[in-house]
């Protein structure tokens, strides 16, 4: 009998060929309005008006700049907490809910992300600020005697912020609590757990991928924001994003502005890198 004859790896090689082929209109915009611009600030950094890491040394050494980054890592990382605290039990209600309902949710969470950006930011302005809704029904209710400051400060941003990233982490955990066999639960409860330990031992471990990639999302997209930052809090709470514009367009200190940008970057890398090392099974599937 003669033995079957092995296939060409050519026509593999060719199909590979063309898939990169395919890939590289993509990959040359990635370089040409991404890459070599980032690359162009980071390199102004170092390079004006001279030589050297003098931009580092004030960035750190500069107790101004030093609140800068101190306010923009306490806003970011309250927001992240905030948003897990909240997003869970919405993103595990929409997982447990019937389809109708469950589509419903995903449909008013969907519309508040399609909402343009300053008007929701807008809308809170109008909310929080003395005379807004939420100090008036607060001193209606007898709950305070006077209106409390919630704008123009680090409160009003984290509100506003929270707002705005809630779909982010509430998507991928969603989706990750969705895959999940309510059978477990069922299986724990059989064996005596409470609910408590339920979610403690059962549903945050097999859920936590989902928040790690939700709040690892959130928690970089607050490092960098502008807008609701701008508008909510202030000249005197500013974080690094606004600070980043302000050097770029008022003081035209590109070389400030590019150590801020490379001081921004390398935090949003590490996270990454650790949230690969923490999870490296679902890191590539969930993170952002």
């Amino acid at each position: 009998m003669m033995a079957p004859l092995a296939l060409s790896p050519a026509p593999a090689r060719r199909r590979r060929r063309s898939g990169r082929a395919w890939l590289t209109p993509a990959l040359a915009l990635l370089v040409l309005f991404f890459v070599l611009p980032v690359l162009g600030l980071l390199l102004r950094s170092v390079t004006e008006p001279a030589p050297g890491l003098q931009h580092y040394a004030e960035l750190f050494g500069s107790w101004t700049y030093a609140k800068v980054l101190y306010n923009t890592l306490f806003v970011a990382s309250v927001v992240t907490v905030a948003t897990v605290l909240m997003g869970f039990p919405v993103a595990w209600l929409m997982a447990i809910l019937p389809a109708r309902w469950s589509r419903l949710l995903m449909g008013v969470l969907l519309l508040s992300m399609w909402t343009n950006l300053l008007v929701r930011t807008y809308a809170w302005m109008v909310l929080l600020q003395r005379t807004g809704f939420i100090n008036q029904t607060l001193m209606k209710w007898g709950l305070i005697s006077e209106p409390l400051a919630l704008v123009n400060n680090l409160t009003g941003v984290t509100i506003g912020m929270t707002y705005i990233m809630l779909p982010f982490l509430v998507l991928p955990l969603h989706a990750t609590l969705r895959n999940l066999d309510p059978a477990i639960l069922r299986a724990a409860a059989t064996c005596g757990a409470s609910r408590w330990q339920a979610f403690r031992l059962v549903l945050w471990p097999l859920a936590l991928p989902g928040v790690a990639s939700g709040a690892l999302m959130v928690f970089v997209m607050s490092l960098g924001y502008f807008v609701t930052p701008a508008l909510l809090g202030g000249a005197s709470h500013m974080m690094l994003a606004e600070l980043i514009a302000q050097l770029v367009q008022s003081l035209l200190d590109w070389g400030l502005a590019g150590a801020a940008s490379l001081v921004l970057l390398v935090i949003t890398l590490g996270l990454y890198a650790l949230q690969l090392r923490l999870f490296p099974a679902q890191g590539g599937r969930h993170a952002a």
